[in-house]
């Protein structure tokens, strides 16, 4: 006869319950554990929680490498993000299939993924910002709940793999005090900014939560009533499992010192709702017990939510009765997704000057010189969190892949990414002088901004302490354009906000290549050259200097991204440019006075006055007169594909819930006043017109009015 839980046809709950009652105490504690040892009493084989799928299976081999996630980000693209999320998760599933066929059920290889990162990229100092998708809530929500559908699948009973959104959830640096760091946060701002991403993944069904390191205001992430149980479990209804960062419950007693033995951790991380530890302290569950600091009815609650997850997954049903374990082998790194990697990178290149139309470059064109650090660097493909043993096309590969044969082609290093040349012979400036146009790498590499301890160059254990180039990159650049009169294309490789005013009045095109994956080389000879038009849009606002930073440690938004800064940004957010001309026509209403409960219907046309085809990425912004409220706030996007000479009207349906605002006590409420629509090509910023996007449009300032409405009215 089946034991209960081993029977698919019995509800998941009664077989949870039915196992939890077969286990032993110290069964129980140690399937709370990521790396978590088989029971063979039980047929339960061994599990190792721990897996990564930022920007495809990571650590475990062969896979197909897509952008980083800010570049993924700056697509502005909800479909090409869950795409991209699918080919991942098929790839993950099908590994970790072979992986148990030879009796490998290590770390990575299995089906629980800690992604995606939703933390808001508030500062451009913080190395995983990269990791992240970018600096506003509203896209931050819409591209993790697409990210998050793709990889778990829409079946009824299983999960393909399990999402978890990351790190819960006031957390962005610093990376160096991460570990005892407080960091402190306002009510608007927490609920303006900070949870809104959360909760849009719990809301989609994200499987799991990952708690930060740091403390926010006095509580630490992992060991939260207020995070873990007031917000996530009883506000927002969440039924998956919590996991703790990892060796983030060690903190508690080593670092935030708000208990005195390894005991006393778990017994508080695990009473406050921290379900599956990464690490080693739920080890001390059993004195925890013995001391009387938690229960036997908490391990079971905890041990259900990490079963729950288990089951899910299919993991004690016949494989034959889940469609995802028939994944073949062979869509691991595969034709369609190593295209559709190429097409996310291609779309997520940012255009960010395009001076005497410089660019696209003919591909026969007779000579061109290749030069710089990153032109042919496998890392700067990568980003963080990569897989290995995938086919990386460098820049200068796909360079060369694509100019005609008569085209001649030259490749010098140049100069070094960090520091001034030690040889004076400057070999690579003499031939450069002699030919049609210089394309030059130059920009950041994950050896300078990443987590704690990835980033090696990283004096700050992964942050950055200046968004500066290095003196030596800015200073080649000069030195050659006052040598030379050919068009120079500067390519800029990274994953955060750099200050390169001197590389903008310099170069006379600045095209941001994010890291961009395996494919990067071809997508990015796609865009050079006119194969297609540039169409990525900033997720991050690029400022001018450091001196429009507020202090990296403070948390409050007031001055920080385009929501709440009046300083004027070097590029803004949402700004790209493309090969065409685009314009808008102004915005029609289908009302000018809402009611209680009532949307606005906002029409524009937008019209291709070129003679390439786009891909425009129309956005709408909102703002309302309220002194605290954001300047501006992205509330809708689309991407409209445009022909030569094409018009097309885009309408977006405005709905009550978009005109909430947060007051200081961090409720939403409706306020009866003046909404102002602004719909174009960037956010609404007089520096993105001046660098050459379309002018923005807004709805007549009295046009739309909110009269009185209350808050579920």
């Amino acid at each position: 006869m089946t034991d209960l839980y081993l029977d698919p046809d019995q509800p998941l709950e009664k077989r949870l319950d039915d196992l939890v009652s077969r286990m032993e105490t110290d069964e129980k504690i140690s399937q709370l554990l990521f790396d978590s040892p088989a029971i063979p009493r039980l047929g339960i084989p061994e599990y190792n929680w721990w897996s990564e799928c930022l920007h495809g299976v990571a650590r475990a081999g062969r896979a197909t490498l897509f952008p980083q996630a800010i570049a993924m980000a700056a697509t502005f693209d909800c479909d090409l993000v869950k795409q991209a999320a699918e080919a991942i998760s098929d790839e993950a599933r099908a590994k970790h299939h072979a992986a148990v066929e030879k009796g490998n059920r290590r770390q990575y290889m299995g089906l629980t993924f800690w992604t995606p990162n939703v933390n808001i990229f508030r500062d451009p100092r913080w190395g995983r910002g990269q990791e992240t998708w970018g600096e506003d809530p509203f896209l931050t929500s819409k591209m993790g709940v697409a990210f998050v559908e793709g990889l778990q699948g829409d079946h009824p009973r299983y999960l393909k793999i399990a999402a978890c959104a990351k790190h819960y959830a006031v957390h962005s640096g610093p990376e160096k005090i991460r570990h005892e760091f407080n960091a402190r946060v306002n009510e608007k701002d927490l609920n303006e900014t900070y949870l809104p991403a959360f909760k849009s993944l719990v809301d989609a069904g994200v499987e799991a939560v990952m708690g930060a390191y740091n403390r926010t205001n006095g509580e630490p992430c992992c060991a939260s009533q207020w995070l873990l149980q007031d917000i996530l479990r009883e506000q927002w209804g969440f039924q998956g499992h919590v996991v703790s960062d990892c060796y983030a419950l060690s903190d508690l007693h080593a670092n935030h010192k708000v208990t005195q033995t390894p005991a006393e951790s778990a017994a508080m991380a695990l009473n406050m709702g921290c379900d599956l530890n990464c690490g080693s302290t739920y080890k001390f569950l059993a004195d925890a017990l013995a001391a009387g600091l938690t229960t036997e009815g908490m391990l079971d609650r905890a041990l259900k939510n990490v079963l729950r997850t288990r089951f899910k997954l299919g993991m004690f049903d016949p494989l034959e009765a889940n469609p995802y374990a028939q994944i073949p082998y062979d869509v691991v790194n595969c034709a369609k997704h190593r295209d559709l990697a190429r097409e996310a990178a291609a779309k997520s290149m940012v255009l960010l000057k395009n001076s005497r139309n410089t660019l696209p470059l003919s591909r026969d064109i007779p000579s061109i010189m290749v030069m710089g650090p990153y032109a042919a660097n496998l890392d700067v493909l990568a980003g963080n969190y990569y897989n290995s043993g995938s086919r990386m096309l460098t820049f200068l590969e796909g360079i060369v892949a694509k100019v005609s044969r008569a085209t001649a082609v030259q490749y010098r290093h140049a100069f070094l990414p960090d520091r001034a040349n030690d040889n004076p012979v400057d070999y690579a400036l003499l031939e450069a002088m002699a030919l049609d146009a210089v394309v030059v790498f130059m920009g950041n590499s994950p050896l300078v901004e990443g987590e704690e301890g990835d980033a090696i160059a990283s004096a700050d254990m992964g942050d950055r302490q200046s968004i500066d180039l290095p003196a030596c990159q800015k200073d080649y650049l000069k030195k050659l354009r006052s040598h030379i009169d050919a068009p120079i294309v500067v390519v800029l490789t990274g994953g955060s906000a750099m200050a390169v005013s001197e590389i903008h009045e310099v170069a006379d095109a600045v095209l941001l290549a994010w890291y961009p994956g395996e494919q990067g080389g071809a997508a990015l000879a796609d865009i050079l050259f006119g194969d297609g038009s540039p169409s990525g849009r900033l997720p991050i606002t690029f400022p001018a200097s450091m001196d429009q930073l507020p202090p990296y440690e403070d948390y409050a938004m007031q001055g920080r991204t385009y929501r709440y800064s009046r300083s004027t940004p070097l590029y803004p957010f949402g700004f790209g440019l493309s090969y065409s001309r685009i314009s808008y026509s102004p915005i029609t209403l289908d009302q000018e006075n809402i009611q209680s409960g009532q949307s606005v219907m906002a029409e524009v046309l937008v019209s291709n006055q070129g003679e390439v085809a786009v891909e425009e990425v129309v956005q709408l912004y909102i703002s309302h007169d309220r002194a605290d409220a954001p300047l501006y706030s992205l509330k809708a996007f689309q991407r409209v594909f445009l022909g030569p000479g094409e018009d097309q009207k885009v309408r977006f349906s405005i709905d009550p819930a978009s005109m909430l605002q947060v007051d200081q006590e961090g409720q939403l409420v409706f306020e009866p006043g003046m909404v102002r629509i602004c719909i174009g090509g960037s956010s609404p910023c007089q520096r993105a017109v001046d660098l050459g996007a379309p002018q923005y449009v807004e709805a007549s300032i009295k046009s739309v009015f909110i009269t009185g409405i209350k808050e579920g009215s």
